[in-house]
This record gives structure tokens, sequence and C-alpha cells, in this order.
């Protein structure tokens, strides 16, 4: 039986994918998790564009973004993003960054993202923006420094999506399956909401109130909607032409040596 790193890499190999076959993440971006059963530890995959990530890719790595050991290959230059918020709630067991196209309209006019529909509610009311400018000026607008990321994670404070002015997003979850969650709808709701904004502007009656976004927020924890959406996305990954959920890695044939030879015909 697969034990719980095994399933641990599958399943965020699996997440992966499936931001980047919603459309959440392209090339750049990554999704990452505790390791079960050690929170001072974290999977990062190596460099790589997550279509492609599988579960052998992930580096394990301390809350100080430092490998436990010499991967030999490339690493995400902005993995402090996810060692920073681990160091800074315990709770949050899964982080992805992403820049999806959705939400730049947003970034770019530092327009608050509200919940306009029920699933929307995953991303807050008005989730806080941060600058990278602010505190250290002009930068390559990548987090690569502790500072930086401790900063990220302060701008998050104890909610779950954090909105990066002239860059991206962050997400964080209290497991893989709800990190991509939060990830994918709060994705839909930016979209519909600049939709809405090119026809004219939101009223209140337009927006989640506050207690509805709470309730409406709960709706994964108390149903099945979770893994409801899982299984699609998963789904919807294997027909694209990843792996599908609860699939092992398929094992090579031991090789029966060489073809036998047909033989000769009697002339």
């Amino acid at each position: 039986m697969p034990d719980a790193m095994t399933e641990a890499r599958r399943e965020l190999a699996l997440a992966n994918r499936i931001v980047a076959n919603e459309g959440v993440i392209d090339a750049f971006g990554h999704v990452s998790m505790r390791v079960p059963g050690n929170p001072s530890r974290y999977l990062l995959s190596r460099s790589r564009a997550p279509e492609l990530v599988t579960a052998d890719d992930f580096i394990e790595y301390d809350l100080e973004s430092q490998p436990l050991r010499d991967p030999g290959v490339g690493q995400y230059s902005e993995r402090v993003i996810h060692g920073e918020i681990y160091k800074a709630r315990p709770e949050v067991m899964s982080v992805c960054h992403h820049h999806c196209p959705a939400f730049m309209p947003l970034l770019a006019t530092g327009t608050d993202y509200v919940p306009i529909f029920h699933l929307g509610a995953v991303g807050g009311i008005k989730p806080p923006f941060w600058d990278q400018h602010d505190e250290f000026g002009d930068t390559n607008m990548l987090v690569v420094k502790p500072e930086e990321g401790a900063s990220l994670a302060r701008a998050l404070g104890r909610g779950w999506m954090v909105l990066m002015k002239r860059h991206g997003v962050t997400v964080a979850g209290t497991n893989v399956k709800d990190c991509v969650f939060r990830c994918v709808y709060s994705a839909r709701n930016a979209e519909y909401q600049v939709r809405a904004l090119s026809i004219g502007s939101i009223g209140a009656a337009g927006i989640l109130s506050p207690g509805e976004n709470e309730l409406c927020a709960g709706i994964t924890g108390k149903t099945t909607g979770l893994m409801r959406a899982w299984e699609y996305w998963a789904m919807r990954v294997a027909k694209a032409g990843g792996p599908r959920v609860g699939d092992a890695p398929v094992a090579r044939r031991k090789a029966k040596g060489p073809p036998k030879r047909a033989k000769a015909r009697r002339r």
C-alpha cells in the first residue's frame, strides 16, 4: 500500500496539473503542501511548468525554504512565498502562487475583489493588496528574499488570499484540495466581476453580504462539493492526457529478451 508521503506527492502533482488545466496557472506559478506529519517541512516541485509536474519532481524544504539536501535540479526562486506563510500560519497546509489572467485587471486598477456569486466566497470580501515596492523599492517583482516573503505573509494576515499589485495572487488552504478550490473559484469570480464591471458598477445588491460570504465559504466543508469538484477537475486532467485521480504510477514491463527471429522459409 502507498505510504502517506507517496500519496501526498501524487495528490500534489495532480493539484499542480489541475490549476494549470483550469487556466489559473500557465508556465509560471506553483502549488505546495506541508509534509504529512511534519509541519516544519513542505513539498514544492523543482522548477518546472505546473502542467508537467510529476510525483517525482518534489523537493522537501524546511521553513527557511532550504532543501534538506542538494536536489541537483533547478528550484523555484519564489519558494520563500510558501515557507514564510507556513511559518506564520500553522493552520495553512497548502499554498498556491499564480498570475491568473482573470485577476490582472483588478491588480492593474487596484480594484477590490468582491464575491459576486456563492462560490466566489472562497476569496473573501476585499482581500488585502500587497505592494512589494512599498517596502523594497524597485525590484524585478519576484519574491525571492525571506524578508519579502515575510512581508507578504503579514499582508495575508489571517485571510486566505492576498492580491499582489503588478504581479499576481497568493492563496492559502487548509489542505491541497481546499487550496485548489479557492484558486479555481476565486479566479472564476474575478472573471465574472470584471465582466460585470464592463457593463456597469456593481452595487451592494450584487455582492455577497458578510453573513452570506461566511455561510457560502463553508459550503465545501459541509457538503460533497469539494470532492465533487476535485473528481471533475481530475477527470478533465485525465482527458487532457494527464494522470487520473487514484491512478498508481504505471510499472514498466519487464523485458522478455530479444524478439524471436522468424524461421527462414524453406525454398
